[in-house]
């Protein structure tokens, strides 16, 4: 059990020793460190409960708190805050134990099961900063949800049907009509590779998409063309089958890059074996009505201040549509893995179609009212400008073309003469996505954010490079030490004080980025911990110390610094090079 678990069950044991009945006992930072560790600020509710002097709670409380061996210096500020320190003799003993698996100073939550849904690249188009957030977001949920107990499945959900699918088919056709896929007589086995790559897809949809804006035949031909595919025209789904196969390698070969993995690489397309019964729950719940040809469901509720417009679930030409999809997606995950939650991470701007989504789902029974919705939305990564990202001639910038240019900004840090190159490029790309990912993690995931290269890259402030290589010099350190194994003996200084504070401060920080579905809680506590190590490095000479007490906690100390960034930055999705 975490330090922090521990002392709330403490101080909720001493209430109800008491009489006090209080359901949230919450251990939080001392606003005072001069007079504790941490402190406990609900005797003045408890006061006011019952109707009694909050000061009296507080020593009541403080009496009994005096006789657990594991507290010191506990004491009463103001009205009725309890400040909070721990003895030398059980931080001592609870910093060796948790050395050995770090994860142990992390609140868990009673398992559940959860899905994510994060990613959300589109086939046959090219990654872009905008597919970056959802992504870095998501896995670094996902991570954080398993590191507090869950067990937890991800989806990359692809959108693999759709207006897009329907443009590349029409300009392939335009392309290569020759092609058996466009002759309607044609009668044989369709074939399984054709003569593109992705290179020429991310030529293609561009074309395509200019061409069916400027011209309304176009468009109402890659209508047609996208109607039949998701009404399974033989010809065009063997068509698409091979394109979906080309996109799909090279958007894993991206996300890879990112440290984005996902359990589950399925698209909007795998929920089409599930849409005819969607429907007929649907139409058994008598959700679905008839609206100038297509069919709806009805989601406002009398609670509502603004208008919820009708979902519609299938158009007016008979075909699916994403929410159609996406209600058949529901109910395979609830068939196949029965989630608790299931989490979408997704542009902020879609949260109207995914209320009235979760709204369907709940009135026609899809889901048992007990699962549980999340949705997650996420700003913007905007240039300079405070617009969204763009190239330097004001284009859409693909992602891969945003990380070769961080890696030029971040190739200053690798110019060791004695590196192999097959080295620089390992820390190159493991800087530039450090660089990459703590500036997309360190706001909230709700607030559009301003990517200033330059300034993201730096070694100073808040940075990815700047955590890096703070982790790079503890674990150096350590190497050089020539030890396998450190002891703690005391604590000799303020500044050891405050990073060993810092230290049992995790649970806090973990639980409140679990509770807010936020990553900044935890990336500024990195550099928060990170900020006091340096302090302390700089003032102490640790490899050449004469006194072998002071010398072995210092590394004890540097040790288990270096291991909660290891986790947390594990949870991050950051790797960390072996020097820089």
């Amino acid at each position: 059990m975490d330090i922090i678990t521990k002392t709330e069950k403490i101080i909720k044991d001493v209430l109800a020793e008491n009489n006090y009945e209080e359901e949230n006992v919450v251990l939080s930072v001392s606003s005072r460190p001069e007079f504790g560790q941490f402190q406990y600020n609900g005797a003045m509710g408890l006061a006011k409960k019952y109707k009694t002097n909050p000061r009296e709670v507080a020593q009541k409380i403080v009496d009994e708190l005096n006789k657990y061996e594991i507290f010191e210096n506990i004491n009463i500020a103001g009205p009725g805050f309890i400040n909070i320190s721990y003895s030398k003799k059980y931080l001592t003993e609870y910093l060796t134990e948790i050395s050995k698996d770090v994860s142990e100073n992390v609140k868990k939550y009673p398992k559940k099961k959860i899905f994510l849904d994060y990613g959300g690249a589109n086939v046959a188009k090219a990654l872009h900063v905008g597919h970056l957030r959802t992504a870095n977001i998501g896995e670094a949920l996902k991570r954080l949800a398993s590191l507090v107990g869950n067990e937890v499945i991800s989806d990359v959900h692809l959108g693999d049907i759709g207006r897009q699918s329907g443009m590349v088919i029409y300009q392939l056709r335009e392309e290569h009509p020759e092609w058996v896929f466009f002759d309607e007589n044609y009668e044989g086995e369709y074939p399984t590779e054709i003569t593109i790559t992705n290179a020429d897809l991310e030529r293609i949809y561009p074309l395509a998409s200019t061409k069916a804006k400027e011209n309304d035949e176009i468009m109402e031909e890659v209508r047609k063309i996208t109607a039949e595919l998701d009404k399974g025209k033989k010809s065009y789904v063997a068509l698409w089958n091979i394109i979906k196969e080309i996109s799909i390698k090279n958007i894993k070969n991206m996300y890879t890059k990112i440290n984005a993995k996902f359990d589950l690489w399925e698209g909007e397309t795998d929920s089409y074996p599930y849409i005819d019964e969607m429907l007929e729950i649907l139409k058994n719940a008598k959700c679905l009505e008839e609206s100038q040809g297509a069919l709806v469901c009805d989601v406002k509720l009398d609670t509502d201040k603004a208008e919820i417009p009708p979902l519609v679930v299938i158009k007016t030409d008979g075909t699916t549509l994403y929410a159609t999809r996406e209600l058949a997606t529901i109910l395979s995950r609830k068939q196949r893995f029965n989630p608790d939650e299931i989490w979408y991470i997704v542009d902020s701007r879609q949260g109207m179609y995914f209320e009235q989504v979760f709204r369907t789902s709940y009135k026609s029974n899809l889901v048992d009212k007990n699962m549980k919705f999340e949705f997650i939305g996420v700003g913007t990564m905007n240039g300079k400008d405070g617009k969204p990202f763009k190239t330097r001639d004001g284009g859409v910038m693909k992602l891969e073309s945003l990380l070769n240019e961080i890696k030029e900004e971040t190739s200053k840090y690798v110019q060791d003469s004695n590196m192999e190159e097959s080295e620089k490029k390992d820390i190159s790309d493991k800087v530039a996505v450090a660089a990459l990912k703590y500036a997309d993690l360190l706001p909230n995931v709700e607030k559009d954010y301003i990517f200033d290269i330059s300034k993201f890259c730096s070694l100073e402030g808040k940075t990815g490079p700047y955590i890096l290589y703070s982790v790079v010099r503890m674990k150096s350190l350590l190497a050089k030490s020539n030890m396998s194994d450190y002891k703690m003996y005391d604590i000799y200084s303020q500044t050891e004080k405050e990073l060993i504070t810092k230290i049992l401060e995790m649970p806090i920080r973990i639980d409140t980025a679990f509770r807010n579905k936020t990553l900044s809680e935890i990336t500024e506590y990195i550099y928060e911990l990170d900020s006091l190590y340096n302090k302390f490095y700089a003032e102490n000479r640790i490899l050449t110390e004469q006194d072998e007490s002071k010398k072995q906690t210092w590394l004890f100390i540097t040790n288990l610094t270096y291991k909660v960034n290891k986790l947390l930055l594990d949870t991050l999705a950051i790797d960390v090079p072996d020097r820089m």
